[in-house]
């Protein structure tokens, strides 16, 4: 028979699919894949129903409103003061001091004693420097963001916010343990986080526009 005649044999490709399918899962269970970035942030308990129909009325002292408009640029209103244009740079700083208020000022926060105590399996644990600490516990820190706000420059005001509470913990710790509050036992880091409460709210974006 000549050349021209032979027929070359075909391929079987009945089970091609099979064997596809066997790497997919295969490549599914081995790759690890990235999550999304974000903030952690720990939700407050929710409000008693009494607390909602007589919500606490809150001393313009000790609230800070940061603005983000449509056009990423942040607003501080702050107490009495007239509201100002300010660099997210210096947001955090500025966090730092109103929340502290470590002056006492009489245009920031206002302090008042309170017994810090944390209880585990009845023991109550308290800080070196003693039981009652004066803090700034009724303080607020409102961020508030327009519908046109890009989530970048959510996120890095966010994130200030929440650092500025960070730093001022470790510095805590340093003050009343001598190191830094990553190295703290977990009942240790409670009591810095109850002599400063996270107290940031943050309101549904709306229309607040470009200007200032």
């Amino acid at each position: 028979m000549g050349k021209g005649n032979r027929k070359v044999p075909g391929i079987n490709a009945s089970s091609t699919a099979d064997i596809s399918f066997i790497l997919l899962i295969f490549f599914l269970v081995v790759t690890s894949m990235n999550s999304s970035t974000g903030l952690n942030v720990r939700l407050p308990e929710p409000p008693e129903d009494e607390d909602l129909q007589n919500p606490p009325k809150i001393k313009k002292r000790n609230s800070l409103i940061v603005l983000v408009n449509m056009d990423n640029r942040i607003m501080i209103t702050q107490g009495e003061k007239a509201p100002y244009e300010i660099d997210v740079t210096d947001l955090r700083q500025l966090a730092k001091e109103f929340i502290s208020n470590s002056e006492n000022r009489v245009d920031y926060p206002e302090k008042h004693a309170e017994d810090l105590v944390f209880e585990d399996g009845g023991v109550e644990h308290v800080l070196p420097s003693g039981r009652q600490q004066n803090v700034t516990s009724k303080h607020v820190i409102s961020l508030q963001t327009d519908r046109g706000t890009s989530y970048n420059t959510y996120f890095e005001v966010s994130n200030e916010l929440y650092r500025a509470y960070d730093e001022l913990r470790d510095e805590l710790a340093q003050k009343e343990y001598g190191k830094p509050y990553s190295k703290l036992d977990e009942t240790q880091q409670m009591l810095c986080r109850l002599y400063y409460k996270t107290m940031i709210s943050e309101a549904e974006p709306r229309s607040i526009g470009g200007g200032l």
